[in-house]
């Protein structure tokens, strides 16, 4: 049984992704950094039959929580299979001027940029030991700088300080990783669930969470001839 980590998953995308996973029959291991919230998630899996599910504490803004939650995973002696950097946050939009928005745009990169970063680096080892290690950087097209340049792209007026340069920050950490991992098993890719009513948006996005966690698990269950250092929607390829 092949085995997935997947952050900020007690809730939203997240949540359904992990659902997807499990009915595709994986083992997943939910990244929550509310405990309580977290197993609330776990509860509700489990009612609905999906059993092969576990709690993780995992703040990605923590590097304590990070490392702990490592050395958790590793003295179990799993194999990761697929890691899903999953959580995010929106902060402040429109973002304040001024040192307060200096902190807005800090506190949105520390979960959406060095959050991933943190992550991967901590889990790197389990996924190593995976004969077909996948992550995925669930990221947005709002982050792709090429569509930023497009008077015709319809989130063309949708330019901040925070969200959208963390992403195109993580989506270039994807490139970057996917390099490192060039000659390895790994396949690396971005992924953008598109605008889906979630919390983040106050469920003010048209599509639905569960049709975005299709389009994401995909990425985490690609085969070998799969590809690697890409940014996908359920569309396609995206630009950088």
């Amino acid at each position: 049984m092949k085995t997935a980590l997947i952050t900020g998953a007690n809730k939203g995308i997240g949540f359904e992704t992990a659902k997807y996973l499990l009915q595709q029959g994986y083992f997943v291991y939910l990244g929550s950094r509310q405990v309580s919230n977290g197993q609330l998630a776990i509860d509700g899996l489990k009612e609905e039959g999906l059993g092969n599910c576990e709690l993780v504490a995992l703040d990605v803004t923590s590097q304590s929580s990070v490392d702990a939650a490592a050395a958790a995973l590793s003295a179990k002696g799993i194999t990761l299979d697929v890691l899903i950097n999953n959580a995010g946050i929106l902060g402040a939009y429109p973002a304040p001027e001024g040192e307060a928005g200096t902190l807005n745009a800090q506190q949105v990169f520390d979960t959406n940029y060095f959050g991933p970063v943190r992550v991967t680096s901590a889990m790197l080892p389990l996924l190593q030991r995976s004969a077909q290690p996948r992550i995925v950087n669930v990221s947005s097209e709002i982050g792709s700088l090429q569509l930023h340049q497009d008077p015709s792209w319809p989130f063309y007026q949708l330019k901040d300080k925070a969200y959208g340069p963390s992403k195109t920050a993580l989506n270039c950490y994807t490139i970057m990783l996917a390099y490192q991992l060039a000659d390895t098993p790994f396949k690396v890719n971005s992924v953008c669930p598109g605008y889906t009513a979630t919390a983040m948006n106050n469920f003010n996005g048209v599509g639905k969470a569960a049709d975005a966690a299709r389009t994401i698990a995909g990425y985490a269950m690609l085969d070998d001839a799969g590809p690697s250092g890409k940014f996908f929607n359920a569309a396609g390829e995206i630009p950088w």
